[in-house]
C-alpha cells in the first residue's frame, strides 16, 4: 500500500484553524458558565452537577461522531460535514446561553443555562472528534506529533482570546461588567456573540482550505476497512460495541492517565471562579453579583488565558522533547508540573500572584491535548481512526461525571464550601495520572504499507 504523502507547514495549520474557533467558543464556556449559572442562583454545591450536561453529552455523542465519519462521504468529504454543522449549533447555542434569563417566565433561568450548555457541548464535540481524526487521515507517522502539537498551538491561542475577551471589554473598552442581581452582565454576553462569530469563521476556514483524500486514495492508504461479503452486517451502535471491546492495551492503560487528567481539568474549570473569589479575594460563598466578584470573575478569565498562552508555545516545544526524552517522559513531566501548579494556589492571597500556577498548568494542558493522541495514533488500525478517536473521549468524559455528581458535595460537606480544596484535588489527582503514563506502553504505528 501507498504511504501517506507529507503535507507542508502550512497546509497542516490549515487544516487545524477551526479548532482556533472551537477553543475560542470553548474557553468561553469554561471561564463563564459557572458565572452565568451563579448569576442565574445556582449554588456553589450545585454547580458540578449543572456541568454534568457538558460530559454527558460529549461521551454519547463523540463515539457516534466517529464511527459515522469513518463511513461517511459527501461532497465536502467525511469529516468536514462534521465540522461545519457542529459549528452552526455550538455559535446558536453561544449566542443564546448568556440570554437564558429571557426566559425566566417560563423556565427557570439557570435550567435554560444547563440546557444550553449541553447543546453547545455536543455542538463543540461534534465538530472536535474529526479533527482528532483528520490528523491521522492525512499525516503519515513521523508528522502526526507536530500535527497534533499545531492543534495544540492553536487550540491555545483560541483559548487565549476566548479567556480574556470579558476582562478586555470591561476593562479596556469600558463595557459594563456589572448586572442588576439574576441577570448576566453585558460585557459578558457581547463575548459570546464574538465568539459565535469567530468560531463559525475558522471552521470555514478549515472547509475551504483543507482537501480530505477520495474514498479510492483513502484505501490505496489502507485507511478504509476492507468489506468482508461473508461477514454479517451489523448495525451502527453494535459496532460501536463491538470496537471498544477490542480496544487495543495502548488505549486501555492511556485510558487511566485520561482519567485522572481530567478528572483534575473539571475540577478546575467549574471551581476555579469560586475558589478564587473566596480564597484570595476573601468574598462570602453567596456573593455572586457585587463589582468585586465580577472582579475576580473577570480576573479567573485572564488567568485561564495565561495558561492556553503558555499551553500553545509550548506545544510546539513538545516534539522536540518527546524526541529526546520520549512521549511517555514527556507527558509525565508535564502533569507533575501542572500539578505543581494546582496545589500551590492554596498558598497564594495576591491575586497577581495566580499567574506563576497558570504558568505550570499551562505545561501541563499542551501534553494533555496533544501527547496522550499522539500515543494512541500509533496502536490503531487506520481504518478505524475516527471511531477510536471517538471512543477515546470516554476516559475523558467518564472522570467529569464522577467529579461532576460528587465533587460538589463534597466541597460542600467536607470543606465547607471551600472551593479551593477542589483545586487541591485537582492537584493530587495530576499526580496520580502522571504515575500512570509510565506503564503505558508506546507502539510505533500499526503498519499498512509494505517497507
Amino acid at each position: 500500500m501507498k504511504k501517506l504523502p507529507h503535507l507542508s507547514v502550512g497546509q497542516i495549520w490549515n487544516m487545524s484553524i477551526g479548532f482556533l474557533g472551537i477553543q475560542f467558543g470553548f474557553a468561553l464556556q469554561n471561564a463563564n458558565a459557572s458565572r452565568i449559572l451563579q448569576n442565574f442562583g445556582a449554588d456553589v454545591e450545585h454547580l458540578s452537577w449543572f456541568w454534568l450536561a457538558a460530559p454527558i453529552t460529549g461521551m454519547l455523542v463523540q463515539p457516534i461522531v466517529g464511527h459515522y465519519s469513518d463511513r461517511t462521504w459527501t461532497r465536502l468529504g467525511r469529516r468536514r460535514p462534521f465540522f461545519l454543522f457542529g459549528a452552526i449549533f455550538a455559535a446558536l447555542a453561544l449566542i443564546f446561553m448568556p440570554n437564558s434569563g429571557s426566559l425566566a417566565a417560563f423556565i427557570p433561568p439557570m435550567f435554560v443555562g444547563a440546557g444550553m450548555l449541553m447543546i453547545m457541548d455536543a455542538s463543540f464535540n461534534i465538530s472536535m472528534e474529526p479533527f482528532r481524526a483528520l490528523v491521522a487521515d492525512k499525516l503519515p507517522d513521523e508528522q502526526r506529533t507536530m500535527g497534533f502539537s499545531v492543534q495544540t498551538t492553536l487550540i491555545g491561542i483560541g483559548a487565549v482570546l476566548g479567556s480574556w475577551i470579558t476582562y478586555v471589554l470591561a476593562e479596556w473598552l469600558g463595557v459594563s461588567k456589572v448586572a442588576e442581581e439574576g441577570a448576566v452582565p453585558f460585557n459578558v454576553i457581547l463575548s459570546f456573540y464574538v465568539g459565535a462569530a469567530v468560531l463559525l469563521a475558522a471552521i470555514i476556514w478549515t472547509v475551504v482550505t483543507t482537501k480530505e483524500y477520495s474514498p479510492a486514495q483513502l484505501k490505496e492508504y489502507g485507511l478504509t476497512e476492507e468489506e468482508d461479503s461473508d461477514k454479517p452486517k451489523q448495525n451502527g451502535l453494535m459496532e460501536i460495541f463491538r470496537d471498544f471491546a477490542a480496544m487495543p492495551k495502548t488505549m486501555k492503560q492511556l485510558g487511566l492517565v485520561q482519567f485522572f487528567s481530567w478528572l483534575a481539568l473539571f475540577g478546575m474549570w467549574v471551581f476555579t471562579t469560586p475558589a478564587i473569589a473566596q480564597h484570595v479575594y476573601q468574598l462570602p460563598a453567596n456573593d455572586t453579583s457585587s463589582a468585586l466578584y465580577n472582579d475576580a470573575a473577570n480576573w479567573v478569565g485572564v488567568l485561564f488565558g495565561v495558561y492556553n498562552g503558555v499551553a500553545a508555545v509550548f506545544a510546539m516545544a513538545l516534539p522536540f522533547i518527546a524526541g529526546k526524552i520520549g512521549r511517555k517522559n514527556t507527558h509525565a513531566f508535564a502533569l507533575t508540573t501542572g500539578a505543581v501548579g494546582l496545589l500551590s494556589i492554596y498558598f497564594i492571597s495576591d491575586p497577581l500572584w495566580l499567574i506563576a500556577p497558570m504558568l505550570a498548568i499551562g505545561v501541563a494542558w499542551a501534553s494533555i491535548l496533544s501527547m496522550p493522541y499522539a500515543i494512541l495514533a500509533g496502536s490503531l488500525p487506520p481504518a478505524k481512526y475516527g471511531i477510536y478517536m471517538g471512543l477515546f473521549n470516554f476516559f475523558i468524559t467518564m472522570p467529569q461525571i464522577v467529579n461532576g455528581v460528587f465533587g460538589g458535595p463534597i466541597v460542600k460537606r467536607l470543606f465547607d464550601s471551600q472551593a479551593v480544596f477542589a483545586l487541591v484535588i485537582a492537584g493530587v489527582s495530576l499526580l496520580i495520572a502522571a504515575l500512570a503514563v509510565r506503564f503505558v506502553d508506546d507502539q510505533p504505528t500499526l503498519k499498512t504499507e509494505k517497507s
